[in-house]
């Protein structure tokens, strides 16, 4: 690389310092609910281990009790050791894809709604999300894609990777279900095809889309198919943890149902739930899925473990449900500005407290942080300009203490 290339490189970091804007690797330990970052331990509210299973230990302490108590040749590999369609789809993944797949015909049953599902698993929510649009996409029909204005930097990637010429693509305002009706009203007969993707849950703002609404227009255009990422609803709605779906009562009307293992399941990976000839169609023209190594079945082993206990935790749910209602609601008595959010009910874990310049945020964090909070400064291009704010993010780990000395300090 030549030296200019370099300065200019340079040039550029030193323009992102200037605006608040540089990012960097932290330096942490992870000791329980806590982080040591630079020689301090900090109550850790920055991660997305929503139900505090990243660090239980006694958890992962059953778990290896278990493994301890197999055979050597039954011990699950610590590594693949290549793709899926190669040597990758080891025991424990297939297991992985059945025991999902009657976790979801468990809770459709249970709302009266039978459909049948496949599942397959992948190797994050990422790889999920800029390899199944594509894959969906590589038909010869004219297809429209409507995606909310918010939905995550993965998904934004997968429909720049979608380079059919058949395939147009429009952003509706976030949540804002009229402007989406006005684009499925313009898209004209030509139109064979329109998919709407969305999140259930919104990693930045923490609200909610309204599944039953989405669900009333698809029923009036049978062109329609929903695409749902519930990344960061998994595990923490739902009766049973299947997240905002089975809340709603919409599981059986969503067509792709993405969700990921990295959050509240403390583990790695990601699923999507469909019809099988999907399941088949993604295995066959999925990029990410066919190139890859396949993760290690010992992370799939504790993703079952996991997965096992999912149901029973109803306890930590509700708990964590209580703790971010109450942040949420001393945010919006506390601002001196537009509040963040008129309705205090509880839609997330995720409180976004939004102070929209950057080096005020960047000093709020920096506040916390000196109060014994690990809490981090999100700014744009991660949010939209002039929206910078330190995301909140409650955990089952964490005690009505805990929240009570945030809130002072917020």
């Amino acid at each position: 690389m030549t030296s200019s290339i370099i300065e200019q490189l340079r040039d550029t970091l030193t323009h992102l310092k200037s605006q608040q804007q540089y990012r960097h690797l932290p330096n942490l330990e992870h000791q329980g609910r806590y982080v040591v970052h630079n020689g301090h331990t900090l109550l850790n509210i920055a991660s997305n281990d929503y139900l505090g299973l990243g660090s239980d230990s006694e958890m992962q302490a059953e778990f290896f009790s278990q493994l301890e108590a197999l055979s050597a040749v039954q011990l699950p590999k610590m590594s693949a050791t290549s793709s899926r369609l190669l040597t990758g789809n080891d025991t424990q993944l297939q297991a992985l894809e059945s025991e999902m797949q009657e976790w979801y015909h468990t809770a459709v049953c249970r709302q009266d709604m039978p459909t049948p599902k496949s599942v397959l698993v992948l190797n994050s929510g990422y790889h999920a999300n800029i390899g199944i649009l594509p894959a969906l996409t590589t038909l010869p029909v004219n297809t429209l894609v409507l995606a909310d204005k918010l939905v995550h930097a993965s998904i934004i990637d997968g429909l720049r990777l979608s380079q059919n010429k058949l395939v147009s693509y429009r952003r509706y305002r976030h949540n804002d279900y009229e402007h989406l009706a006005k684009f499925i009203e313009q898209a004209g007969p030509t139109v064979e095809r329109i998919i709407i993707v969305t999140e259930s849950v919104f990693s930045m703002d923490g609200d909610r889309a309204d599944l039953p609404q989405l669900v009333r227009l698809k029923a009036k255009d049978a062109r329609i198919e929903l695409y749902v990422d519930e990344a960061h609803a998994i595990g923490v709605l739902g009766e049973t943890g299947l997240g905002l779906a089975e809340e709603t009562k919409t599981l059986a009307d969503i067509d792709y149902l993405v969700g990921t293992f990295g959050k509240a399941f403390a583990s790695v990976g990601a699923y999507i739930m469909c019809d099988d000839v999907i399941k088949q169609w993604l295995i066959n023209h999925m990029r990410p899925l066919i190139f890859s190594t396949a993760l290690p079945p010992i992370n799939h082993a504790w993703t079952r473990f996991i997965l096992a206990k999912m149901p029973t935790l109803n306890d930590q749910r509700n708990h964590l449900a209580k703790l971010s209602t109450k942040i949420s609601q001393a945010i919006n008595q506390s601002q001196q500005t537009t509040p963040i959010r008129q309705n205090v009910t509880y839609e997330s874990p995720i409180v976004p407290y939004i102070l929209g310049d950057n080096a005020r945020t960047i000093a709020k964090a920096q506040q916390l942080q000196a109060a014994g909070f690990y809490a981090l400064p999100i700014r744009p291009p991660t949010v939209p300009a002039n929206t910078a704010r330190i995301r909140l993010v409650m955990n089952a780990k964490l005690t009505s203490e805990d929240c009570e000395q945030l809130i002072q300090q917020l």
